[in-house]
């Protein structure tokens, strides 16, 4: 790191850096003294910083007292999972979006899905066209865009009802659909022809065409996209895409699987 860029990093995180890869390096449970002896911490911030990583459930304490002991939480395996998971799907993505997307012409995502959300994870923009502002990480909404229709309708009716219990369906468009009775009935359509059509639901303007990937296990991780405006697609344009799209995707499901 550059001298001048050190004061962007966070003491309290570095400690609690330190102190996952002490625990994660001894290979036993740790007491605090262990641990702050380690990280060259005092014992109360060591504690602090340890209690925190409790709370969240990244470490998971045992016994009492000074001979209380930490060991690292299920939390890490958790993110290590999703981290794995989504770098996997990406690295074999990428060579699918670059065939829609040159196929097509439209821009091309893949998208996991995470903790009830559509979790961008890699992206084919389409040269010399329209740049979309979708970036890495970002979270799709599951009831108007195409990736996240794609994955819901995956899902039985009573997961979907759940999940619009949970988070409910939020506005974004004119055209966003906001009764889950709507919502299901439209997803049975996605079921059927195989991919889900974002008509300006989630941006004015935009239209989203999705279509589920599965792994090897069966599982529905995700989905990819393509993506354009709504000014140069007639009704026929995006059945052909939606076909084109629900190609790459039975494609790429077909390679996860002999992953």
């Amino acid at each position: 790191m550059a001298p001048n860029e050190s004061r962007y990093r966070v003491q309290s995180l570095d400690r609690a850096i330190d102190a996952l890869e002490v625990i994660k390096d001894a290979g036993k449970g740790l007491t605090v003294t262990e641990v702050a002896a380690q990280i060259g911490a005092s014992k109360s911030a060591t504690f602090a910083t340890l209690y925190t990583l409790v709370e969240r459930g990244f470490v998971i304490s045992d016994g009492q007292g000074a001979g209380r002991v930490y060991r690292l939480g299920f939390a890490l395996a958790l993110l290590g999972h999703h981290a794995l998971a989504q770098t996997s799907l990406r690295d074999a993505a990428m060579p699918f979006l670059r065939s829609l997307t040159e196929q097509t012409g439209l821009s091309s995502r893949v998208a996991a899905y995470q903790n009830d959300a559509a979790v961008i994870v890699g992206q084919v923009d389409a040269p010399g066209q329209v740049r979309f502002d979708l970036k890495m990480g970002d979270r799709e909404l599951l009831h108007c865009t195409g990736v996240g229709k794609a994955i819901l309708a995956q899902l039985p009716d009573s997961r979907v009802g759940e999940i619009v219990s949970d988070s409910g369906l939020p506005r974004r468009t004119s055209r966003t659909i906001t009764d889950v009775d709507d919502l299901i009935a439209s997803l049975a359509e996605v079921r059927q022809r195989g991919y889900a059509v974002d008509r300006e639901e989630d941006a004015e303007g935009i239209v989203c065409i999705g279509a589920p990937v599965w792994d090897h296990r069966r599982s529905n991780v995700g989905a990819i996209s393509a993506t354009g405006l709504r000014v140069s697609m007639q009704e026929k344009d995006i059945h052909r895409l939606g076909e084109a799209v629900r190609s790459h995707a039975q494609r790429l499901s077909r390679h996860l699987e002999g992953l």
